[in-house]
């Protein structure tokens, strides 16, 4: 038996997973992100997490393809993290210091993407070699697959959709520091944006309140029946939808995996979303599908390991 660990570095815990080389997962955990000192010892702490579980399992060594990782920040195709400020890295070569440390094989992808890979493999996008993850959470992320491999691109930046340029209008920054991001609509934070804006003006009656306008508000007053929050959910699958045409007319996926916490919304987020898309879309990308992600937040430890192959 071969067996792959998989690792989540995020900014406040790694969670690792210890998998046979077919992708059955066997066990999983977690251990805390130490950021001090720009986060020196993050990759050795989990060095030793993996020699501690290789002991624990009594297994050898030899039987153990390698380790992959998913960080948050750009990463190459040579394994080169270009700066992950949420852990106090600067750009290094983090694949063969992952190795050094391991004495195994290692691979290190940006997270979303990683993420992707693992959607790809065991999740909502099996089937499928030409898919886009989308992310919906605090923002939106990205990770775009292509015959089974990742778009890196030339530093690592590739598949990061939530900064596509979607309104030429707007004021507020995004987080980027640019303006009319598809995040700054699309993901958690943006919905919650667009139901105060809306709620605001808003004269008849409504499930919403002034003190919770989440997107799970949102989407529960949408199978409620919720006039307003039908409203609100219209504008957001509108701007979605478009953001995902203009990703469809570059890349032609086969389908649009889409995951994050506004993915537990369910099957109606995509009720929203495919008549949008397929109104903006061109004819020939037009039969891309749209399915949820399944994995949730094992998606980076299953795509992390399947980096290895």
């Amino acid at each position: 038996m071969k067996y792959v660990f998989g690792v989540d570095i995020g900014g406040t815990t790694v969670k690792m997973g210890f998998l046979t080389s077919e992708g059955e997962l066997l066990e999983k955990w977690e251990i805390p992100t130490d950021r001090s000192d720009n986060g020196a010892n993050i990759l050795s702490d989990v060095a030793a997490s993996i020699d501690s579980k290789i002991t624990e399992k009594g297994i050898d060594k030899a039987d153990v393809i390698g380790v992959g990782a998913g960080v948050p920040g750009p990463v190459d195709s040579n394994g080169i993290i270009h700066s992950a400020a949420n852990l106090g890295w600067g750009v290094f070569n983090a694949s063969e210091e992952f190795s050094r440390l391991t004495g195994l094989k290692a691979m290190v992808g940006n997270d979303a993407n990683v993420a992707a890979l693992g959607e790809m493999w065991k999740g909502g996008g099996v089937g499928y070699k030409d898919i886009v993850m989308v992310t919906l959470g605090t923002g939106v992320g990205g990770g775009i697959i292509i015959d089974g491999k990742i778009v890196n691109g030339s530093a690592g930046a590739g598949g990061e959709i939530g900064h596509i340029h979607i309104n030429d209008d707007e004021q507020a920054a995004c987080g980027c520091g640019g303006h009319g991001c598809l995040e700054q609509y699309a993901s958690a934070t943006g919905l919650s944006r667009t139901a105060k804006e809306l709620f605001a003006d808003w004269k008849e009656a409504t499930v919403l309140t002034a003190d919770d306008l989440s997107a799970k508000a949102v989407f529960d007053g949408v199978k409620a029946g919720d006039k307003l929050c039908k409203e609100i959910a219209a504008k957001f699958g509108d701007t979605l939808g478009k953001g995902l045409a203009i990703i469809a007319a570059v890349v032609n996926p086969e389908a649009f995996v889409i995951g994050g916490g506004v993915s537990k919304a369910g099957s109606i987020l995509l009720d929203y979303i495919t008549p949008s898309f397929e109104k903006y879309s061109f004819h020939g990308t037009r039969n891309a599908k749209m399915v949820l992600a399944t994995l949730g937040n094992d998606a980076g430890i299953y795509g992390a390991a399947k980096l290895l192959f």
